[in-house]
């Protein structure tokens, strides 16, 4: 587990994201809206996975020291994380041809090294399809490939390319631009701002590597890191697809505060940080 990746691991097909899509008939209004959710899906799954390992050498290049620095770090902040738990919230929204439908639900998400990631639903309104066919699913998918590394953001995946930089809340940051080095629907193109200080990912701008079905048009994801204590942690998560035919899917992750302190009083297990936002 990195630094920012009690966020959805890797990028598979959460289960049923499959049939979301149908190449060979064109689809009705409830596939058509599956189909633009379960993109977006898949989207806030892959944007979010991290580095698992150290990166190769590479030719020199300007952005290779950022990289190489930024996988290391990441690599030290996994270490030191034990214990990790966050009271999210999820909505998602779908509009077109002339419906609207959205669901929401609040989950307690926890993270132990020793066990991985477990969620509970505290909290769930709205559509029942988008409920049990979008978000439910997406808890599974983040829970089963909470260990994998598929889609980390590291050179083996990945071309990075410093493509400029600016200063935000009085921190510095590289802008890099990342292409996949082949196309999955567990990878992404686009942009990711790394802080010059902690060499983290403060921010993702992208869209998928792959469009995931003929019915989609086109999918923005936008993720963005806060600091909390020494770990650059996700704070929101918001992506949108658009279908080819018409209407628009979103879904918005917000991630709540951080809390580093197992419940009952016990003691932190060595290494783990006590402060949050």
């Amino acid at each position: 587990m990195s630094s920012h990746s009690f966020a959805p691991d890797g990028l598979r097909v959460c289960a049923g994201a499959a049939r979301f899509a149908a190449p060979y008939v064109a689809p009705n209004r409830r596939l058509r809206m599956r189909i633009a959710v379960a993109s977006l899906l898949l989207s806030a799954l892959g944007v979010a996975s991290v580095p698992a390992q150290k990166a190769e050498s590479q030719p020199a290049d300007p952005s290779n020291d950022i990289v190489q620095r930024m996988v290391e770090r990441n690599e030290s902040r996994a270490e030191h994380l034990k214990y990790c738990f966050s009271r999210r919230h999820y909505h998602v929204e779908y509009h077109g041809f002339g419906r609207t439908m959205d669901a929401s639900m609040d989950v307690e998400a926890t993270y132990n090294a020793a066990s991985g990631k477990t969620f509970h639903v505290i909290e769930a309104s709205g559509s029942h399809v988008l409920l049990d066919h979008v978000l439910k699913k997406l808890l599974e998918a983040e829970q089963d490939d909470s260990r994998s590394h598929e889609a980390a953001l590291i050179p083996q995946n990945y071309t990075f390319r410093l493509v400029g930089n600016t200063a935000e809340d009085g921190r510095q940051l590289y802008i890099l631009e990342v292409e996949p080095r082949v196309k999955k629907k567990l990878l992404y193109h686009g942009k990711i701002w790394v802080d010059a200080q902690d060499f983290a990912v403060v921010r993702v701008e992208a869209q998928p590597a792959e469009n995931p079905s003929f019915w989609i048009k086109s999918t923005e994801i936008q993720q963005v890191y806060a600091k909390t204590g020494e770990f650059w942690l996700p704070e929101q998560n918001k992506s949108q697809t658009k279908v080819r035919l018409g209407g628009t899917a979103t879904l918005t992750i917000d991630y709540g505060t951080y809390q580093f302190q197992p419940p009952g009083n016990q003691p932190l297990p060595s290494g783990i940080v006590a402060s949050a936002r």
